[in-house]
């Protein structure tokens, strides 16, 4: 299948680039795992256009916008492969249930609060991806995201929550021990070569079953986003309890699924967050975000794939917004849902101001490939009022259809306080209007 050219580079390109730096540390534009001190080839083009974005820290990320940047390789071991967790998971707690925030407005939307001082996310959470299983007994919700260790400031594992209606939250200190526990349940590779030795947060779960796997019944298929010494690429690992992980090694020698572009190509710079629809037989489609060099702005590009591990690249489907908007130095971590009632698909997606705030936007398109509109030139989900929790940037959206009446839809998101504060929200719709949500404040009867 021919890729379809690149559009050119705008004029004013540079230029948005140029604004951005000085409005924003180096940092929040390029990823740090893109400011090694090693020399390296490919970054070349980019230390000549843009000098001053390679003068990064490598010191741990403390930033409120990490979310597109990483830390230095983790020293917590990977207790998922253990059959016995080492004496190091005894420095986290032992499960306890969720923090509930304190009752005053400045906690509004927050359903997902830090964990204890102790545990394996104390310092840090995000990138929820939330799934909502029904049965005939019961309602079940699970949420996979990554956490962060205070004292260990350069390790992201991730972890399991489970919830009976996606609002209050059972989790875990520590590792979870069996099928049915909570806690963090997966942690960074172990092999030297592999491109996951530095991080890893979920991007999407998909439930399939495929003679590849060997499984005779559904399971859990995690593509989440692996950082390593460069760059961050995406990887797969499968489960059948959505708590004990296997890693499948995709065609790229480190492990990953795909690699980065050519050095003229958009996404040149890294892969990151890899959220998969299935659409039908043999047609699974890949979005994932990079940082367009020559444009100045991040931009989402799609892949496609028979198998869900072997993929071909389709080229870029969103860019930066119009001058002014919420996302004019573009789009990044984006979620695609296929919408059941009306059969469009729906993106939503964390798009960057000039000044570097985040805020959440949404798409759509009729066929979830190359045609996709911006529902509206005015960001759905903003950072609130100050004072509040989620004060500075809200983005990493996850979009939940719902089936009952008055709550069609339900968004949980990242959200980052001006004070250093991380947290997950949530926003639901006016019924069936994706275009407008607002922060969740309590069940009403």
């Amino acid at each position: 299948m021919a890729l379809p050219s690149l559009q050119q580079p705008r004029n004013n390109a540079l230029s948005k680039v140029s604004i951005f730096r000085r409005l924003t540390p180096p940092t929040t534009l390029i990823p740090s795992w893109a400011c090694s001190t090693k020399p390296n080839n490919t970054l070349s083009p980019v230390s000549s256009k843009f000098p001053s974005f390679l003068r990064c820290s490598t010191k741990p990320d403390t930033s409120a916008n990490s979310e597109t940047q990483h830390n230095e390789p983790n020293s917590i071991s990977n207790f998922q492969n253990d059959p016995e967790p080492d004496s190091s998971s005894e420095a986290f707690s032992s499960p306890q249930p969720s923090q509930k925030p304190p009752p005053c407005s400045s906690s509004r939307g927050l359903v997902f609060d830090l964990g204890p001082s102790n545990s394996w996310d104390g310092a840090d959470v995000g990138s929820p991806v939330v799934k909502r299983f029904l049965s005939d007994e019961e309602e079940r919700w699970y949420m996979w995201y990554h956490g962060r260790a205070k004292g260990h400031p350069s390790c992201d594992l991730i972890g399991l929550a489970i919830s009976s209606n996606g609002v209050h939250w059972e989790r875990g200190g520590g590792p979870a021990r069996s099928s049915s526990d909570v806690g963090f349940v997966m942690s960074c590779g172990k092999d030297w070569w592999g491109f996951d030795t530095g991080g890893i947060r979920p991007s999407e779960m998909v439930i399939m079953s495929s003679s590849r796997v060997r499984a005779s019944s559904a399971v859990y298929w995690l593509y989440y986003t692996g950082y390593g010494s460069e760059r961050s690429l995406p990887g797969l690992a499968i489960s059948q309890d959505g708590r004990h992980w296997a890693r499948i090694e995709g065609e790229h020698h480190s492990g990953a699924l795909i690699d980065v572009g050519g050095e003229k190509e958009w996404d040149s710079l890294f892969i990151s967050s890899p959220q998969v629809v299935y659409h039908g037989n043999g047609d699974l489609r890949m979005y994932y975000h990079s940082f367009d060099v020559e444009k100045g702005h991040f931009g989402v590009g799609i892949a496609r794939s028979r198998d869900g591990i072997r993929w071909v690249k389709l080229g870029k489907i969103m860019g930066g917004g119009k001058a002014g908007s919420f996302d004019e130095f573009g789009a990044m971590n984006a979620c695609v849902i296929r919408n059941r009632k009306g059969g469009n698909y729906v993106m939503v997606y964390e798009g960057v101001a000039a000044d570097g705030r985040r805020s959440i936007g949404v798409a759509v398109s009729p066929d979830g490939l190359k045609e996709w509109l911006r529902l509206q030139d005015e960001a759905v989900l903003k950072p609130s009022e100050l004072g509040c929790w989620d004060d500075k940037d809200v983005g990493s959206p996850c979009l939940v259809e719902m089936d009952t009446e008055g709550n069609e839809w339900r968004l949980y998101y990242r959200g980052v306080g001006n004070g250093g504060r991380f947290g997950i929200g949530m926003a639901v719709s006016e019924g069936r209007d994706i275009g407008r949500f607002r922060r969740w404040t309590g069940f009403h009867v």
